[in-house]
């Protein structure tokens, strides 16, 4: 089987509600990693303070044949087709272990 990576950077506080939904459309499971960004939009000062945006970074493996739906979701869920909500890409993923608990 293929597997894709499907990556999302969302703002932060909204990546269990993605989850949750793209759990509906038929994801298995997810990874939440927080970061922040560096972007030329991302800091802001407050009373002569830094601060830097925060992010969540969801990942979700799937399979190439059955990603789709997932993709679509977090896009909806997450306005990503609206500027400055966050962004969402695939990377193949190859040598890929640990999963066979997954398959039905």
């Amino acid at each position: 089987m293929n597997y894709l990576a499907i990556v999302a950077i969302v703002e932060r506080g909204k990546a269990d509600d993605i989850v949750a939904r793209a759990k509906k459309a038929g994801a298995r499971g997810a990874t939440i990693l927080y970061g922040r960004g560096t972007g030329e939009h991302e800091s802001r000062k407050f009373l002569k303070i830094n601060i830097e945006s925060s992010k969540e970074i969801i990942i979700i493996i799937a399979d190439q044949n059955s990603y789709t739906p997932i993709y679509n979701l977090i896009v909806q869920a997450g306005n990503i087709n609206q500027p400055g909500a966050g962004i969402i890409f695939t990377v193949p993923v190859a040598n890929l272990m640990g999963v066979e608990h997954h398959k039905v």
